[in-house]
């Protein structure tokens, strides 16, 4: 039992922290410099679900799995708990009430793009906020998994 639990943990974090990595320094900026600016935004725009199922899964089972170890070896590994506790959240939130509000205002600068080009230029600064929020999330999502991952391999015996 603790073997497999600690087998999620480890599987499911490296995952996560690995998208978040892949994801964001490869695969985004690859699309937007081999595709045109509105054909990168609707193929990343596909990718995105995917990429917030997949954090809401890695983030559930880390967290569990960690607190399941937490009770057989009964110790309680507050950083760490804290630190999956807040990615979690923070990737919740980010799919959850950023993404819609990115696409929804997107969707608004798709109707006005041709007819007025003052509502598309404020808009286009209200998308920029909300991308910059998102990618300040997803920094520290990504960088709160280094240090899970760090503080978990102080104590890893091969």
């Amino acid at each position: 039992m603790l073997n497999a639990l600690k087998f999620i943990l480890l599987l499911s974090i490296v995952v996560w922290v690995g998208m978040l990595v892949s994801v964001t320094f490869l695969v985004t900026p690859g699309i937007f410099k081999a595709l045109p600016r509105d054909l990168a935004g609707d193929v990343v725009a596909q990718i995105f679900p995917k990429y917030w199922a997949v954090g809401y899964i890695a983030g559930i089972l880390s967290l569990s799995s960690l607190l399941g170890i937490s009770f057989v070896e009964k110790g309680f590994p507050a950083l760490r708990v804290l630190l999956l506790a807040l990615m979690t959240a923070l990737t919740f939130y980010s799919g959850l009430v950023v993404w819609p509000e990115a696409k929804a205002v997107k969707a608004q600068m798709a109707e006005v793009k041709d007819r007025d080009q003052a509502r598309f230029e404020e808009l286009r600064g209200e998308f920029k906020k909300v991308h910059a929020k998102s990618f300040a999330l997803n920094i520290i999502v990504m960088a709160a998994g280094v240090v899970f991952v760090f503080f978990t391999s102080r104590n890893m015996r091969l």
